[in-house]
């Protein structure tokens, strides 16, 4: 996300241009101008253009609406994403098909619909859940999974505010380092960074919890208009709310 701040519009105004905007994909130029977040210090699409330049078949998991993969210079002959949410693959499949990228309907659970050992790169972007046992099973030995994961507690100050403040598990890279290693992977590298987050106006908090909807499962904006109400009042009287999303850099190899 990026930009600055926003006009001054009613509640309102913000909340209903929030609502009717479409959410598919994984393109964030909707919040230009609404808000903020920082970008973690590897650069996960250029760092993942470079391993991509070099594979022989490569495998973009939960690609969302292919934009990223679709952001590097350079693909494998062979080279496939897999999306499970209906709407993004139509997205994805528009943008990745004339590039020679096939994608592939899937549910995000196993197993994935290819034989074994079949890429030599593995990459994805923000999975659900990354299943480890899967990735080194299509792996070819000496195959590299690349991946940017959510890490722990990020955007906890989001959901907080929505439900209540409690300690929040889940996405801590030591379990991932070990259900990886439990799968057959060696880890090549695990790095984590928190990462500064800023919501201009109400509309922005609005967009994200739809779009992203693991935040508050179930969010609308009717279940939850008297907390939007109050977080209106606060950003117009504070500032910006602010919050800190979490990111990990996530590198394993099968071993050859």
């Amino acid at each position: 996300m990026i930009g600055g701040m926003t006009d001054r519009r009613t509640f309102e105004e913000l909340v209903a241009e929030a609502d009717a905007a479409p959410t598919e994909g994984w393109d964030f130029s909707w919040f230009e101008g609404r808000a903020t977040e920082e970008r973690p210090s590897w650069g996960y699409q250029r760092a993942m253009g470079e391993r991509m330049a070099v594979a022989r078949a490569a495998l973009d998991i939960q690609t969302g609406g292919g934009e990223v993969l679709a952001g590097v210079p350079k693909r494998p002959a062979l080279c496939v994403a897999t999306e499970a949410w209906p709407p993004n693959v139509a997205k994805a499949s528009a943008l990745l098909h004339p590039l020679g990228t096939v994608v592939v309907a899937d549910p995000e659970e196993p197993p994935l619909p290819f034989g074994d050992g079949v890429f030599d790169l593995v990459v994805s972007r923000h999975p659900v859940v990354p299943y480890f046992a899967e990735i080194a099973r299509v792996l070819a030995p000496g195959g590299t999974y690349f991946a940017q994961h959510v890490g722990p507690a990020s955007a906890a100050e989001v959901t907080d505010y929505f439900l209540g403040a409690e300690p929040r598990t889940g996405r801590e890279p030591e379990v991932e380092r070990a259900r990886a290693e439990a799968a057959g992977l060696e880890i090549v590298r695990l790095r984590t960074e928190r990462l500064r987050m800023e919501f201009f106006d109400v509309g922005a908090v609005v967009h994200f919890l739809r779009k992203v909807i693991w935040m508050v499962p179930g969010f609308t904006v009717e279940a939850y208009l008297p907390r939007l109400r109050e977080l209106h009042a606060e950003i117009e009287a504070k500032g910006p709310f602010v919050a800190h999303s979490s990111r990990t850099l996530f590198e394993a190899r099968r071993p050859a």
